[in-house]
Formats: structure tokens, sequence, C-alpha cells
């Protein structure tokens, strides 16, 4: 089984902005350089033969190339506590439609289509069950004012280790 999911990787300027902000909450689980990623669609487990069809079925998704801006912090929760900060990115439209298209393209082969609401955002925390606090993290971080062309998404495969997530890039997409 195949543990995927369709994201883009930042580009150097952007990622070592995110690299940047990282720092002085307890508890929080930094993300790697490796690990930095904008989740465009997640897929989840599948066989190799619906893997196959899920990277053909992506390159028909025509989109063309913008500019992505990092663009506030914010936190998730999961059963009353925290569990992920985030920062944001913009402008959310191109992002969205590209999300649409691949979401579309991917129920072309069999995949559920998705039922969240997308929100764009680069995780950069993950927490366990002894978060620290992020109160001033949100209060007085805020992304340097970098920007980067976005050229490509990349399919991802995920492996689960000790020490974390490994994301490996098993394709990659041009946009035009």
């Amino acid at each position: 089984m195949h543990r995927l999911f369709v994201a883009l990787k930042p580009p150097p300027a952007i990622r070592d902005a995110l690299l940047t902000m990282m720092g002085g909450v307890l508890h929080a689980r930094w993300q790697t350089a490796d690990q930095l990623h904008l989740t465009l669609r997640f897929i989840g487990e599948v066989d190799r033969h619906q893997a196959e069809d899920i990277a053909a079925a992506l390159g028909s998704v025509h989109h063309p190339t913008f500019a992505l801006t990092l663009d506030g912090v914010g936190q998730f929760a999961r059963k009353g506590r925290i569990d992920t900060l985030w920062v944001g990115a913009s402008p959310q439209e191109p992002l969205k439609l590209l999300h649409n298209k691949i979401d579309r393209a991917l129920q072309r082969v069999g995949v559920v289509p998705e039922s969240r609401a997308y929100l764009p955002h680069f995780t950069i925390a993950r927490f366990g069950r002894n978060a620290g606090d992020v109160t001033r993290f949100l209060e007085t971080m805020s992304p340097p004012p970098v920007s980067a062309e976005i050229a490509e998404f990349c399919l991802y495969e995920s492996s689960l280790g000790s020490e974390g997530a490994i994301y490996s890039i098993i394709a990659r997409y041009p946009l035009a």
C-alpha cells in the first residue's frame, strides 16, 4: 500500500522563511526542511495499481504558474487541544482552483472527493498531548514578506517511521 498526497514543495526562499519562524514553543515538533509542503489534496492509502492511475490522472491537470506569498499564522486543534501550527499562503484563489482541478482528476480514477473545506497552509509544527502555550507565537509571529513563483506540483508518498513521517516525491507535474 502507498500513502499518497499531492502538494507544493516550497521554493527555497519560502522554505528558508518558514524555517526561520520555527522555535520558541515548548513541546513543538518542528518540521524539517524536507517535511515542509503545502498540501493540495490528501489521498491516503492506495494499492500500486490505483497509485499508477492517480499519477497518470494528475498529468491531465493544467494550471498556470503563479506567485505565492506567506500570509499569517494559525493553529488547528483536535479534541480541544492544539495539534498543529501553520503558516498561511496567498493568494488563495489560484491554490483553491488548483486544488479543485486535482480533486476532479482524482475523482475520475475513483478517489472519493474531498469533503473538508480547503485552507492552503504550510504546517510548521505538530504537538503531542503536552502542547506548549502558542499564544505568544500566534500574537507576535508574522511571516517574512517573501514571495516565489510556483512552477509545479508534486505527488508525494508518506512513510511513517520512528522519527515521524518521511515524504518522498514520486512524480512532478509542471504548471504552464
